[in-house]
């Protein structure tokens, strides 16, 4: 993939790589890198515009996909002097109805994230009012759309992409030429929400948006979409036709649109998911397989069955000149797929393993599972968990963050009575029970007594999964990571103090094997920055610790997606007694059963899913002409 030095519009469909898109769009390695480029270019634009002693109106929109742009241009502001004196900023939307005070609103979340830190005048901001009456909301909508053309249009539009398609909040169904109105929010856009409003019941029903047509009266427009959660979505987006079903669709009409995206979030795109079909392909091993897999799937046969003009008619001709034929390419990439699967994850004593995923020796291995919260080292590994275990390895499981905010207050106070019961006089169980009990919406930050109570809640219930599974208490480790610990779903930003905790574990430990959640759909997400962690803890010790040669790191998925069969490098098989084993230890994690407060948009709860999904990769495997198993657990490796 080409490095991108900037978002500069391009037109589509002039080149073989981009014939099936119809968005201009540039794909970066990762979402900060990409911030910046999108920063930059709003930086840009509003220094123009001083130089032409001309305003500059910028459309601007919330959630987590903005971000990053808005702290780089805070750190614009403070360290290179870039003023805001002549900007201009009308927001997308607003939740209805919602007061400016409330943490939840976008206002809020404005001033929070860029308003507060940076000279731009307070009359200059204009953020749909989500407490006007409904007899006034008609007019003010109008109103709303008169400021815009008053102050000449908007220069620049950011924009988000929810998994209906919707840009704003013009849900499914919104008409092209619509204006700023009220509108009703879609189910899966509020189970989307649902994580900053603790539970979906809290999640507006309503809101107010700039219509369509406000959005693509922009001048420029930039789309942002991370994570491999927005990928589906993006593609249909980029490849599919015009629909009021996908309301982002309407921004092909556009003439300077680009979206600005992840790799994760490309990794459905046709050229990033079959290269093969667009343009002559350097075949390295990993595409072939990916290729291969592509190529069963399609045929719905099995591996060995393929024949060259299954390759020939599905434009793979070009791999079979470098293999020679069908028959010599299948046993290859079977043998490859079939040299996966082991039930030794931590390597089996005394055998070759010049074919194995992992080292024969040493026979008994250190190994750290790390956790980002206190249930995930179950649900994504549970049944390697217990082969580790089994199997005689040194494991100890760490969990990074004490993940009390997932603790409901209904399962805190329910805990808190039971105390009282024992202790009548305790003036903490006491305020926790008052202070519970008076909470009102959402927008309360839980005290501290409250957030240990739900954090003690989360590691009885570790303690119990791991004791079930063989693991002595003295190898359960929670470092309750600073950056996790604000008592509100913003987090903070990651600091040396993070990392120097993760380098004092590892550094105690001295592992041989190193298991992680490489479950990155959302990039802001609490999985993704322990493992953002992680990743900075052994670039600072790699090399000066003489014990990380010999370290070697698997990532894991699991609770809310898998690894593609061309992705996996280590796939540990269950019997259907060790499904069950992983099922029970699940269950002591009993404050993430039954209406589970982040259950994302799956309403399957976590055992159930990753059963489901664990039995899904042991079938594909099936398919592929390998061995039948009740279910299989994934990994991929990690060089560093």
């Amino acid at each position: 993939m080409l490095k991108q030095t900037k978002t500069t519009y391009q037109q589509v469909g002039q080149f073989e790589d981009t014939r099936y898109e119809k968005i201009h769009n540039v794909t970066y390695h990762s979402s900060h890198e990409a911030s910046k480029f999108v920063a930059q270019e709003i930086a840009d634009l509003i220094r123009q515009k001083q130089n032409e002693n001309k305003n500059c109106v910028l459309g601007l929109a919330t959630g987590s996909s903005p971000i990053k742009v808005y702290e780089e241009l805070v750190r614009m502001h403070n360290e290179e002097g870039l003023s805001f004196e002549n900007v201009i900023t009308f927001n997308l939307d607003e939740y209805y109805s919602m007061d400016k005070s409330n943490i939840q609103s976008y206002f809020y979340f404005m001033h929070e994230h860029l308003f507060n830190h940076v000279d731009i005048l307070s009359e200059n901001i204009n953020i749909p009012d989500g407490t006007v009456s409904l007899d006034d909301l008609y007019q003010y909508c109008i109103d709303y759309e008169m400021r815009i053309k008053k102050v000449g249009g908007l220069d620049f539009q950011l924009l988000g992409i929810g998994r209906t398609g919707h840009i704003g909040f013009n849900e499914p169904g919104s008409h092209v030429n619509s204006g700023t109105r009220i509108i009703t929010l879609n189910h899966i856009t509020r189970v989307d929400a649902a994580p900053a409003f603790l539970e979906i019941k809290n999640v507006p029903r309503k809101a107010i948006t700039m219509g369509i047509g406000t959005v693509k009266s922009a001048k420029r427009i930039v789309l942002l979409a991370w994570g491999s959660n927005k990928s589906e979505i993006i593609k249909e987006t980029i490849e599919g036709g015009i629909s009021s079903q996908v309301p982002a669709t309407y921004l092909q009409e556009h003439n300077n649109t680009t979206f600005v995206i992840d790799e994760a979030a490309a990794s459905k795109l046709t050229r990033t998911e079959t290269p093969w079909l667009v343009t002559s392909c350097v075949w390295d091993d990993r595409l072939k397989l990916k290729a291969v897999v592509w190529l069963s799937n399609l045929m719905n046969k099995s591996i060995l069955k393929l024949t060259d003009s299954d390759y020939n008619d599905n434009g793979m001709s070009g791999l079979l000149t470098i293999e020679g034929t069908a028959y010599d390419l299948n046993i290859k990439m079977f043998n490859k797929l079939q040299q996966t699967i082991t039930g030794w994850p931590g390597g089996k004593p005394n055998a070759d393993d010049t074919h194995r995923p992992e080292r024969a020796t040493p026979n008994k291995k250190r190994v750290v599972i790390f956790s980002p919260h206190p249930d995930d080292d179950v649900i994504s590994m549970g049944g390697t968990f217990d082969r580790l275990v089994e199997q005689g390895h040194d494991v100890h499981v760490v969990y990074q963050t004490s993940g009390n905010i997932a603790v409901s207050d209904e399962e805190a106070l329910k805990f808190a009575e039971i105390s009282k019961g024992f202790s009548t006089n305790s003036e903490k169980i006491n305020n926790i029970i008052s202070f519970i009990k008076s909470k009102k919406g959402n927008d309360i930050i839980d005290s501290l007594d409250v957030r240990q109570l739900k954090g003690a809640i989360r590691k009885s219930e570790s303690l119990a999964a791991t004791r079930y599974l063989g693991l002595p208490d003295k190898n359960v480790h929670f470092l309750n990571l600073p950056f996790y610990e604000t008592g509100t779903i913003k987090k903070g930003n990651l600091t040396q103090e993070d990392i120097d905790i993760m380098i004092s574990l590892i550094d105690s430990v001295k592992p041989h094997q190193i298991y992680a959640a490489g479950d990155l759909a959302d990039p802001h997400g609490t999985h993704k920055v322990c493992l953002d962690a992680l990743f900075m803890a052994l670039e600072e010790i790699k090399s000066e610790k003489k014990y990380m040669k010999d370290c070697w790191v698997w990532l894991y998925r699991g609770a809310w997606h898998e690894w593609e069969p061309d992705e996996i490098e280590m796939a540990v098989p269950m019997s259907p007694d060790q499904v069950l084993k992983k099922r029970h230890a699940i269950f002591y994690h009993q404050s993430q059963k039954d209406g589970v407060m982040f259950q994302g948009g799956d309403s399957r709860e976590f055992w159930v899913r990753v059963e489901d999904r664990n039995r899904l990769t042991a079938k594909k495997y099936n398919d592929f002409g390998l061995a039948d198993y009740a279910a299989i657990e994934a990994f991929k490796r990690y060089r560093f």
